[in-house]
């Protein structure tokens, strides 16, 4: 094969097939994407989850991830907090001339390796290459589908008062890591992504407890944005507490030099959980015990007060509204 992208790959003739079996047939193969047929054969039963999104990070890569494993990840993690467990992804690749097949083999391998991963089979998808100066390098789109076992399942609309509010990990560490890979500044050289598969984390939670009212991946706004979506939806007031918020070192002064809040920043690999209070240990212990949820905590509570409202307790015990996220801090972040 040609070193670099040319544009007959995607034109549907014979190089677009050499680059399907040589690449991606090569790393995605499975019974339902071998048959190469115009659409996947599925076998389902009940209710399912669906959910669709579109990558285009720069740079491709950086610690901890890529824009593969980000286009699996991000996927699999949206249906699992629906209470669903992912089963299909497609995958669709807008791909500029000239791109080298290296990178886009790597990519291609690490999304690969991520659907194995995490128990999910890539079914079906689709290339375009675009003039060189169309797109930068690879945009992809990935769509899932995954079947629901939560009954009722989490919503952002079913926060109650009194509920407790946990986090699975540390916040803010995919937005910085991105920060570093984009600017090469060397003081943030230990910043990583935590870009992760949450379905099995999301499942653990809902058999250890029976009931969780809201599961929501704090992705673009992170953490202070996705409180305060659930808050409007739910029509309740949440409270959060600093000093309980599991913060890296490293994001809390990458964050300090740069005038930046880790609150803001965005997550590839983190969950909040709202369960009833008396279901919050249990919750807890569940998160602890698995491998995306072992620096879990007990951030807050669902409490009376003015709907829609996100409140911060600091560590000096004063209080201060968290608002959404306002422009755009670190573009390009999935």
């Amino acid at each position: 094969m040609e070193e670099y992208l040319l544009l007959d790959a995607g034109s549907g003739g014979r190089a677009s097939q050499r680059l399907i079996g040589s690449m991606f047939l090569r790393h995605f193969s499975n019974e339902a994407l071998n048959r190469l047929d115009d659409a996947a054969l599925l076998n389902v039963s009940g209710p399912l989850a669906m959910s669709t999104d579109s990558y285009t990070v720069s740079p491709l890569f950086f610690a901890g991830g890529s824009i593969g494993t980000l286009a699996v990840h991000g996927t699999i993690n949206d249906i699992s907090m629906l209470g669903a467990e992912p089963r299909w992804l497609s995958c669709a690749f807008i791909l500029e001339e000239g791109l080298p097949l290296a990178e886009l083999e790597k990519v291609v391998a690490d999304m690969g390796e991520a659907a194995r991963k995490a128990g999910v089979k890539i079914v079906t998808g689709d290339t375009k290459v675009v003039p060189k100066g169309a797109c930068d390098k690879i945009f992809i789109n990935t769509s899932g589908i995954g079947e629901v076992y939560a009954s009722p399942v989490p919503s952002g609309h079913s926060a109650k008062t009194g509920d407790v509010v946990l986090a699975s990990g540390t916040m803010g560490d995919h937005g910085l890591a991105i920060m570093a890979a984009r600017s090469g500044v060397s003081f943030l050289s230990g910043a990583r992504s935590d870009s992760a598969p949450l379905n099995g984390l999301a499942r653990e939670i809902y058999e250890a407890t029976g009931c969780v009212h809201v599961l929501r991946d704090p992705t673009r706004g992170g953490l202070a944005t996705t409180l305060n979506e659930i808050a409007e939806q739910s029509g309740v007031e949440i409270e959060i507490e600093q000093a309980a918020i599991p913060i890296n070192e490293e994001v809390k002064s990458g964050c300090s030099f740069l005038g930046l809040d880790p609150l803001y920043l965005a997550n590839e690999g983190k969950l909040i959980c709202i369960v009833p209070e008396n279901l919050a240990q249990k919750a807890l212990f569940a998160m602890r015990a698995n491998e995306y949820g072992q620096e879990a905590a007990i951030i807050g509570q669902v409490r009376e007060g003015r709907p829609g409202r996100v409140a911060l307790r600091t560590e000096i015990g004063g209080k201060r509204l968290l608002g959404m996220l306002e422009g755009a801090q670190l573009p390009r972040i999935c």
